[in-house]
């Protein structure tokens, strides 16, 4: 079985104008904590960045803050986190978060969570990795997104045996139970992009 230590979460670096998207994200950095699971994030101090890692911080875990040079003020890297990482551009930066986390977690979020979230579907169906994909869908906001997947489905621009392996849960409840059903079937070396292929992706 393959053990998930951390866990890499995409997320808003604002708080978005529902206060349940804040709450929740406060309550995946308990759970986080609670099971001793490391936190690999953005390492902004605002938004639901600053929420989920300052809950885990609250309720003594740990954390890996993940920020490019240019975001450090514009982000406020937060400071308090155990394991700082400035990197040179956006690009290092997500290679960062891959290679130290053991999955992936997508709370609400805009354009950058959505990218960073795209591009490890990517990954992963093209075969770079099987490091398991979930996404939080907080009072239905990933809706649209599984809805144009399916789609892309539909119409075949997803190809049969191409799909795109990913979990949707509506709870933080439901988020580590469902990310170690998926771990299970997944060994170390297949969680790896070797490093010269991920200095090209």
């Amino acid at each position: 079985m393959s053990e998930i230590k951390a866990i890499c979460v995409y997320c808003a670096s604002g708080p978005g104008k529902n206060p349940i998207f804040v709450e929740a994200a406060k309550a995946f950095g308990r759970v986080l904590a609670e099971h001793k699971i490391r936190l690999v994030y953005g390492g902004g101090s605002v938004g639901l960045m600053g929420a989920v890692a300052e809950s885990v911080l609250d309720h003594g875990g740990s954390v890996t803050g993940v920020i490019p040079q240019f975001l450090v003020n514009r982000e406020h890297m937060l400071a308090r986190v155990q394991d700082r990482v400035i990197t040179r551009d956006m690009h290092e930066r997500k290679r960062e978060m891959f290679e130290r986390a053991d999955a992936f977690v997508a709370l609400p979020g805009g354009i950058g969570t959505l990218e960073e979230l795209v591009e490890q579907m990517t990954w992963a169906q093209l075969g770079r990795h099987k490091k398991p994909i979930l996404i939080l869908n907080t009072e239905k906001f990933w809706d649209p997104l599984c809805a144009l997947l399916d789609h892309m489905e539909r119409l075949a621009f997803i190809r049969p045996g191409m799909s795109v392996n990913y979990t949707v849960v509506d709870t933080v409840e439901e988020i580590l139970p469902k990310l170690t059903e998926a771990a299970r079937a997944v060994s170390d070396a297949e969680k790896e992009i070797a490093p010269a292929l991920a200095e090209r992706l």
